[in-house]
C-alpha cells in the first residue's frame, strides 16, 4: 500500500491545525473569566478628615457584605479643580461607579455627563449635584431637618433671641448652601427676635474657621452665637470661643463628628452637634450604588440592612434618605468612636 502523498500530509496539517484553532477558540469562549464583582469609587469633598474616613469606613464594611469592591480617592483640597482631576482619572480606568460629593456641582457637571456617557454609573453622595446627570443623590436627611435642628439647638441657648453667624466651609457646596437658606428663613420666621449677621466660609480647614470665628466676634461684640456648618468648622467655632474665653456668652453649635466635637461639648464651647450615623450614611452609599449598577429599580421603601430596615425613595428627586438627623450631646456622644 502506498504512504500519503505529500500533498494529503499537508492537507491533514491544515485541517488538524484548524481544529486546534477552533478548539482553542472555542475553549476561550467557554472559559472567559466571569465578570468581577462592582468597583465603586468614592470622591469625598476632601481626603483625611474625619467625617469621609467614617463614610469610607461605612462604605468598606458594607462592600465586604454586598460582595463589590468598595475604594476612595479624595482631593488633597477643596479646589473643584482637583475633584475634577479625579473624575477624569476615573472614567479612564473604566470604574463601574462613581460616588461623588462635589464641593462645586457646576464644576463636576461635564465629567457627570462623560462618565454616564460612556456607561459608568454616577451617585452622588452627602453632597447634591443638582441639575446634573448624576443618577441617584444619598442624602444624610433632609435640609429642613437639618437646619431647623440648627437654628433649634442654637436659640435653646440663646432664649430664642440675639445675633449669630455662619462659619461655613466651600461656598459652592449645594448641601451647605441648602442648610443656611432654611436656617435664614426659619430663623426669620420663627425667631424674630434673633439675626443671621454674617457668613463666611474656611474651606474645609479647621485652623481657617477657628480665625474666621475670632474675626467675626470681633467685628461684632454682641454676637451671641456662631454655627459650624461642617465638620471641620464646627470645631473651629467652638475653639475659637474657648480661646476667647467666651464660654457661656458666645453659644456654638454645629454639624460636628462625635469624637471631634467631644472634647468642646465637655467643657461647654458648644452646646450640641446635629449630624447623622455619618458609617450607616456610608453604607447606605455602597447599597445603592450596588442597586444602580446590577438595574434594580429602587422601591419607595427598601430594607437596606437590619439597622436600616425602612430607607425612603423619593423618585421625583432620584434621593435615597438616610432618617432623621442625630443630636449629638454630652450625654451621648460617646456611643459614637469616630
Amino acid at each position: 500500500m502506498r504512504g500519503p502523498t505529500k500533498t494529503s500530509r499537508l492537507v491533514a496539517t491544515l485541517l488538524l491545525g484548524a481544529a486546534l484553532a477552533l478548539g482553542g477558540c472555542s475553549a476561550q469562549l467557554g472559559s472567559a473569566p466571569a465578570p468581577g464583582p462592582t468597583r465603586i469609587v468614592f470622591v469625598p469633598k476632601v481626603a483625611d478628615i474625619p467625617y469621609f474616613q467614617a463614610m469610607n469606613n461605612g462604605g468598606l464594611e458594607a462592600a465586604k457584605q454586598l460582595g463589590v469592591q468598595w475604594s476612595t480617592i479624595g482631593p488633597k483640597t477643596v479646589d473643584p479643580a482637583d475633584q475634577v482631576t479625579i473624575m477624569r482619572d476615573l472614567i479612564a480606568k473604566k470604574v463601574d461607579v462613581i460616588v461623588v460629593a462635589p464641593n462645586d456641582p457646576a464644576a463636576l457637571a461635564p465629567e457627570i455627563a462623560e462618565a454616564r456617557a460612556k456607561g459608568i454609573h454616577v451617585l452622588t453622595s452627602d453632597t447634591d449635584a443638582p441639575g446634573t446627570q448624576r443618577e441617584v443623590f444619598v442624602n444624610q436627611a433632609s435640609a429642613e431637618g437639618i437646619g431647623t435642628a440648627l437654628t433649634d439647638a442654637l436659640m435653646k441657648r440663646t432664649g430664642g433671641a440675639g445675633k449669630y453667624a455662619i462659619v461655613s466651609c466651600g461656598p459652592a457646596a449645594a448641601n451647605l448652601n441648602t442648610w443656611i437658606s432654611v436656617q435664614k428663613a426659619y430663623t426669620a420666621s420663627h425667631y424674630p427676635k434673633a439675626q443671621v449677621v454674617e457668613t463666611v466660609y474656611a474651606g474645609e480647614d479647621q485652623d481657617n474657621a477657628t480665625n474666621l470665628a475670632k474675626e467675626l466676634m470681633a467685628r461684632h461684640p454682641d454676637l451671641t452665637g456662631l454655627v459650624g456648618e461642617c465638620t471641620t468648622s464646627a470645631p473651629g467655632v467652638a475653639k475659637a470661643v474657648r480661646e476667647q474665653q467666651k464660654i457661656g456668652q458666645v453659644f456654638t453649635v454645629g454639624v460636628g463628628t462625635p469624637q471631634s466635637i467631644k472634647p468642646f461639648l465637655l467643657d461647654g464651647s458648644c452646646s450640641q452637634s446635629v449630624l447623622w450615623n455619618v458609617e450607616s450614611l456610608g453604607w447606605l452609599t455602597a447599597w445603592t450604588a450596588k442597586q444602580v449598577a446590577d438595574g434594580k429599580p429602587l422601591q419607595a421603601v427598601n430594607k437596606v440592612s437590619l439597622e436600616l430596615p425602612a430607607v425612603r425613595y423619593d423618585a421625583a428627586s432620584k434621593t435615597v434618605l438616610l432618617g432623621d438627623p442625630l443630636l449629638i450631646t454630652a450625654d451621648n456622644v460617646d456611643q459614637f468612636k469616630y
